[in-house]
């Protein structure tokens, strides 16, 4: 059989290389999308995104699509190469945002009602795109999950940027994914804020004086330059006009002022984190009495259920 001259174009995006390989080996054993789909159990549509590198493959499928086109394993050594959290996209809104804060070589951000996105773990983040995402998929919410947890990295590495985060005290005591994904949450913010880098400060509910409920980011760019974002509840701005920019850096530093010291910020996640412990255990409890409560209600209910008359045996 002769083999099919396939045309590439150069890409800077290894996940699409990833695709182009899919392609080219589906192609090479003579299956359509939709019959290699129905053999991997997906459909036609997911294996588009996978071969235009819009979506990353589950292992498995790799795994059992190396079999099916015997590829000697070619595409799980490449998939494994493969960046694959840098494919994915952001929001157009917040797009640029995030293109920013990837070049940053400071930040400085408000957070109010939740945790910033900086600093959320992954449960707790999975907890949030699950409960106020428009698409619940679970593919959908992962990948969303993937590019939070991506921003994250180079703050976190050795060496990375200045993140100084002021956290209202109402992000510390909303439940998100309750208990156990909370305990999770502060367990995570002790762990960040040991690093040099990162500077964590609680603004308690006593400091209602100069509480401002929008949350905003100051940036500081490698030229020098210093920009603004801030949030609505589903859009964001950036700005760098001057004025802008210096009415929300007065704004920022009166937080600061009355926010606790990094110790005492810490000690009161601490604290946090007791309670909630506390309240996933009682939740455990209430879960095992309400278990052994139903075992004899059941038992009951059979004994106590309508009499069935038998013939009795004639002596």
């Amino acid at each position: 059989m002769a083999h099919r001259r396939f045309k590439r174009e150069l890409t800077a995006s290894s996940a699409e290389l990833f695709g182009e390989e899919l392609r080219f080996y589906r192609e090479l054993a003579s299956y359509t999308q939709e019959e290699l789909g129905k053999l991997l159990h997906c459909s036609r549509t997911n294996i588009t995104r996978y071969e235009t590198g819009q979506r990353r493959m589950p292992p498995e499928l790799v795994e059992k699509a190396d079999e099916l086109l015997t590829t000697g394993g070619a595409l799980k050594r490449l998939w494994d190469r493969v960046d694959w959290n840098a494919g994915v996209e952001h929001p157009d809104w917040f797009q640029t945002h995030a293109d920013m804060e990837s070049e940053a070589v400071g930040l400085q951000a408000f957070q109010a009602d939740y945790m910033h996105g900086l600093l959320q773990c992954r449960d707790y983040a999975r907890a949030m795109f699950e409960a106020g995402g428009t698409d619940e998929r679970p593919e959908v919410v992962e990948e969303r999950v993937a590019a939070r947890l991506a921003r994250q990295e180079r703050f976190l590495a050795e060496g990375g940027p200045q993140l100084v985060v002021l956290l209202d005290e109402s992000a510390l005591r909303s439940v998100v994914g309750g208990p156990r994904v909370m305990v999770r949450q502060m367990q995570h913010l002790l762990r960040v804020a040991q690093r040099g880098n990162i500077v964590i400060q609680v603004v308690p509910f006593t400091a209602r004086a100069t509480i401002i409920k929008t949350s905003m980011v100051l940036l500081e760019m490698p030229d020098g330059q210093h920009v603004v974002y801030s949030e609505s509840l589903d859009r964001g701005s950036p700005s760098d006009d001057p004025t802008i920019v210096s009415g929300h850096r007065r704004r920022y530093d009166r937080l600061r002022g009355d926010a606790l010291t990094a110790g005492e910020s810490l000690a009161l996640i601490a604290e946090a984190l007791e309670g909630f412990r506390d309240d996933e255990q009682r939740a455990r409890c209430g879960q095992l009495a309400q278990e052994q409560l139903q075992r004899p209600g059941r038992r009951r209910l059979h004994r106590g259920g309508p009499r069935i008359p038998r013939p009795r045996p004639r002596t």
